[in-house]
């Protein structure tokens, strides 16, 4: 199959616009696509008519233009129409937002679309989805431009079965800075499931990293997609759902899928290298580090902080995750007591956590982070920065970045998340530099890159 008119289509048809109800999803759709995004766009309805002085075409033969992607959100009984009538008229693909198939037990209609999909080779994204969003391209998902809050272009994909946790996952990505590439709800996944995405994403040249959020699988396709997902060059992230006696239940009825035994699963993919979020937080976390660096570690970590009270936090908080704080060696101390300003020499604390207390200033930061660089016993950095500080400027983040790329190794930041610290903040992430808004987070973010080995 072709995926490339699915996800990058020129022109769509949103099939069950309505000519009295705007607030229908179809009208949603086809309002915010025609209003803010580049590609031509077609309503749809048997009936015809006018739609904000536009017309509508009573069907896809009507319209003049070859059609890339359909989007369909009519009732589910109208959908293997509609299908036959995209598959005659040589569309691309089609985004099924429709609920009310297998999900509801409804697994004969289903089956119908997939039949119609399989024998024309037709991709189709769905059926009960949200569908696609593309940054700055065209997205289908039915919520109105208004409540939709959109992370800026980047380079992680998302492909979920639930369209509100992919909702909730961009909104988390927004505030945390992180950018996406492709986000893609594939509900009952009918057609094009996990793999098939899998494989289409290890191509995508604006894709580094691959996050999945599942609840469950077919018989046998979750071996395969372990499998595909062990020869992938880029990092893949798995939240998986329905880990619990009632989530297996909620997951058949969500999008109909087998929930299987989540305690093989999750021993499987930590064979294969993919690291499995544990949650929400760890997925954002983890994608946010795996887009910046591609080098695995140890998980032996430097930690620098002013603050005596964040860097016991974070020392219990990485080996929690099996992370390792080793004390540093003496001539490692030595050199980078040595090279702290006067003022701190004395009473800084060098064992690691380094704590350069309070009164430390940007340069005591920097050397600090050059010291760590050049310890053997440490192979990444964790930054604890206190922006309150006196000492510190908000040129910080762009300077210690530059450490980074002088030196090579990882640098992950915390700093609180407020819109005063956002130059601080930006120093980091305009150059790569992951930064979290917890000390949890942070840490995360430094387990990833341990987790992750294949990368």
């Amino acid at each position: 199959m072709n995926f490339k008119p699915l996800f990058q289509p020129k022109t769509i048809a949103v099939f069950g616009v309505s000519l009295t109800n705007h607030r229908q999803a179809a009208n949603v759709i086809y309002n915010k696509i025609h209003l803010r995004y580049p590609v031509k766009v077609y309503p749809v309805n048997p009936r015809g008519g006018r739609l904000h002085r536009d017309r509508v075409y009573a069907d896809i033969s009507q319209i003049p233009a070859k059609i890339d992607l359909a989007v369909i959100a009519v009732r589910a009984e109208h959908v293997p129409d509609i299908l036959r009538q995209c598959i005659e008229s040589d569309t691309g693909g089609a985004v099924v937002i429709s609920g009310g198939f297998a999900e509801i037990g409804a697994k004969e209609l289903q089956d119908r679309l997939i039949v119609l999909a399989h024998d024309a080779d037709f991709p189709f994204i769905g059926p009960n989805c949200l569908g696609i969003y593309s940054p700055s391209t065209f997205d289908t998902f039915f919520l109105p431009s208004e409540r939709l809050i959109r992370p800026e272009p980047g380079s992680v994909a998302i492909v979920s079965q639930s369209g509100g946790i992919l909702v909730d996952q961009m909104v988390k990505f927004a505030e945390q800075g992180v950018g996406l590439s492709l986000a893609v709800s594939i509900g009952n996944k009918a057609v094009i499931g996990e793999t098939d995405m899998l494989h289409y994403l290890a191509e995508d040249p604006n894709t580094k990293v691959i996050s999945f959020y599942i609840e469950g699988f077919e018989k046998n396709e979750g071996r395969k997609f372990v499998q595909a997902a062990g020869q992938v060059s880029k990092p893949v992230i798995v939240l998986k759902a329905g880990k619990s006696a009632g989530g297996i239940r909620a997951v058949s009825s969500h999008t109909a899928s087998m929930a299987g035994d989540y305690r093989v699963f999750s021993e499987i993919l930590s064979q294969h290298g993919i690291v499995e979020a544990k949650n929400e937080l760890e997925m954002l976390s983890f994608s946010e580090s795996l887009s910046c660096y591609s080098n695995a570690i140890e998980g032996k970590v430097g930690i620098i902080t002013a603050s005596g009270g964040h860097g016991v936090l974070s020392v219990d908080i990485c080996e929690s995750h099996g992370l390792f704080v080793p004390t540093l060696s003496k001539t490692t101390q030595v050199e980078i007591r040595q090279s702290l300003s006067q003022r701190i020499r004395s009473i800084a604390s060098v064992a690691n956590p380094i704590d350069l207390t309070g009164s430390a200033t940007d340069d005591d930061f920097i050397a600090a982070a050059k010291g760590l660089n050049n310890a053997p016993e440490i192979d990444s950095v964790l930054i604890l920065l206190l922006p309150y500080s006196p000492g510190i400027s908000l040129d910080l983040g762009a300077r210690l970045s530059y450490v980074y790329q002088r030196e090579g190794k990882p640098l992950v930041a915390y700093v609180p998340h407020v819109e005063k610290y956002r130059v601080l903040i930006e120093g980091f992430e305009l150059n790569q530099v992951p930064v979290s808004s917890s000390i949890e987070g942070a840490v995360q973010m430094v387990d990833a890159l341990r987790r992750c080995q294949p990368c």
